[in-house]
């Protein structure tokens, strides 16, 4: 499928080698004559990418079962063949299969707030047109060969259709929007900030607070907001820190520091999620970012404008469900860990895993009831965390669980020496140079130098403890982007729908009288992406459910 900006396309059947079955055919309606084929026999459509192409045909009432995203894909691919971050688009995909140069991707689109998109016409990409359906085909062709000559072709089918079908959600939940009450917003502002001023700049409590953090400093003036004129005045104060993070200073003993914590927490909300922030985002009753799958290196989804992966706490107080709607929250809790004991094949920690808590579960079977340090444990192993309470804890989850701890051992040792690693359907990280959690070079030999702290030392450790975690939180990413793509079936004949996604938590609105239904299809859904990743698993992977009216009332 290939649209124009005019509202036609073209269409043509292929095979199931992705070849053409038919002739090319040009439609004046897109729209109509996809809807007229979803109703007939529901394909699985291969479009360009689903962010560009989808949005329009939602806004005519025409819902896509299933598709492939072409550029989803070539980006897995490339990036399992060590080539990460190179052009993923159509046309570069096609220049690299017929021996042209290569184009460089088109830049993102500058994030858009609700009401401000281009309507009823398809996207329009910057630049000269792209490649039609003739070379969307052989690119396909040729994605198809690529994937089946992957380390674990199942597998990679799977993370392709996963990934394609969150480029259908990510549309589908910016359309839909979270339901967002204006008044509750301005009353949290109201209880939080007090009045906004008068002349512009930080409402009333944020004023108040940075005088009372001048006078415990015993100056006239401190911009709190500025973490250098912060360490000048713990510096005056004969306090030497590294920088202003909130742990840091939770460390210090002076009058300023539950004061800073505070206005440090008041101007992050009056900032990020403010009323300036409502007027641009929140539209009808809706807020509606645009989400991106896939938008972190671990597969991890992104926004494009308007924070939805970070709203605070209190702020989901103005998250509240339409007049006999509810919603059904589904929490994966202790997703990372539970994967961990799926993927590793260490039988004695995937006997824990079946527990419903898998920390307490590992407590009792080898740190002698310690919960605490059984997580310290586990979260070590995965994390890096090898100094202070995580050394005896990791010697005992070494000597109890050895496959486990192989498994990340291997993952960052292999990270170390500047190798790639991938997740448990074939994600690969990026190579050294490309940049990840930290920003440190990840690309360093550890063995190139005799000194362990040297910066090249330092790096390959760093990369280390990337790819350590990586193959879990990829993996983790993958089961919640299938649990995704899984439960959007199970809604189209319930009557709900999603309206938020975060990394292992979904919500759905749903009429108040299907909420039930709804929850049990959400654990339906969990236990399939479960068996659709790693199949005959004891490992438990529970959700927890909770049915409210306000976001902020989940367990």
């Amino acid at each position: 499928m290939v649209a124009d900006e005019r509202g036609g396309g073209e269409l043509q059947p292929l095979g199931a080698d992705g070849r053409p079955a038919g002739p090319v055919e040009r439609v004046v309606d897109l729209a109509a004559a996809v809807a007229a084929r979803e109703a007939a026999v529901r394909p699985r459509w291969v479009c360009a990418s689903g962010a560009s192409v989808y949005p329009a045909l939602l806004r005519s009432g025409v819902r896509l079962d299933r598709c492939h995203d072409v550029e989803l894909t070539e980006a897995l691919l490339l990036g399992h063949a060590g080539r990460w971050g190179e052009p993923r688009s159509v046309a570069a995909a096609y220049a690299r299969l017929t021996g042209a140069a290569v184009p460089p991707d088109p830049p993102p689109r500058p994030p858009a707030p609700p009401g401000h998109g281009q309507g009823a016409l398809f996207d329009a990409v910057p630049g000269p047109p792209g490649p039609g359906v003739a070379a969307l085909t052989e690119v396909y062709a040729d994605q198809l060969a690529r994937v089946a000559v992957t380390a674990q072709p199942g597998r990679f089918r799977l993370l392709v259709a996963a990934e394609s079908a969150g480029a259908l959600i990510a549309v589908e939940m910016g359309a839909a929007g979270l339901p967002w009450r204006g008044d509750v917003h301005d009353a949290i502002l109201a209880e939080l900030l007090g009045e906004a001023s008068p002349v512009g700049g930080p409402p009333r409590r944020l004023a108040e607070l940075a005088a009372r953090i001048a006078d415990a400093f015993g100056v006239r003036q401190v911009h709190a907001d500025s973490p250098a004129e912060l360490l000048r005045a713990f510096a005056r104060a004969g306090v030497e820190l590294p920088n202003t993070r909130a742990w840091v200073l939770r460390g210090v003993d002076h009058p300023a520091v539950p004061l800073v914590l505070e206005y440090k927490e008041l101007y992050r909300i009056w900032t990020a999620h403010g009323r300036a922030w409502r007027d641009a985002w929140v539209r009808n009753g809706r807020f509606q970012p645009e989400y991106v799958p896939g938008g972190v290196v671990s597969g991890r989804w992104a926004t494009r404008g308007g924070g939805a992966l970070q709203i605070p706490k209190v702020i989901r107080r103005a998250v509240v469900a339409d007049p006999g709607w509810r919603f059904v929250v589904a929490d994966a809790g202790q997703l990372e860990p539970r994967v961990l004991a799926a993927v590793s094949g260490d039988a004695r920690l995937a006997t824990a895993g079946a527990a419903g808590d898998l920390y307490a579960a590992l407590a009792e079977d080898a740190f002698a009831g310690d919960r605490a340090r059984a997580k310290v444990a586990l979260l070590g192993a995965m994390y890096g965390q090898t100094g202070g309470a995580a050394v005896p804890a990791l010697a005992v989850l070494r000597r109890n669980y050895p496959t486990a701890f192989a498994y990340v051992e291997a993952a960052a040792r292999t990270g170390e020496a500047g190798g790639l690693v991938r997740s448990w359907l074939g994600r690969t990280c990026p190579p050294g140079t490309a940049g990840f959690a930290d920003g440190d070079d990840a690309g360093a030999d550890p063995d190139a130098g005799a000194d362990p702290q040297s910066p090249r030392a330092r790096a390959a450790r760093s990369r280390g403890r990337f790819t350590r975690n990586f193959v879990i939180q990829a993996t983790a990413a993958e089961w919640a982007s299938t649990l995704l793509a899984t439960l959007r079936g199970e809604l189209a004949g319930i009557g709900g729908e999603l309206v938020f996604f975060q990394h292992d938590e979904v919500l759905v609105h749903c009429p108040a009288e299907r909420a039930d239904a709804v929850a049990d299809a959400v654990t339906r859904s969990g236990a399939r992406a479960s068996a659709l990743l790693f199949g005959d698993t004891p490992v438990r992977f529970p959700l927890d459910l909770s049915i409210v009216e306000c976001y902020a009332d989940a367990a």
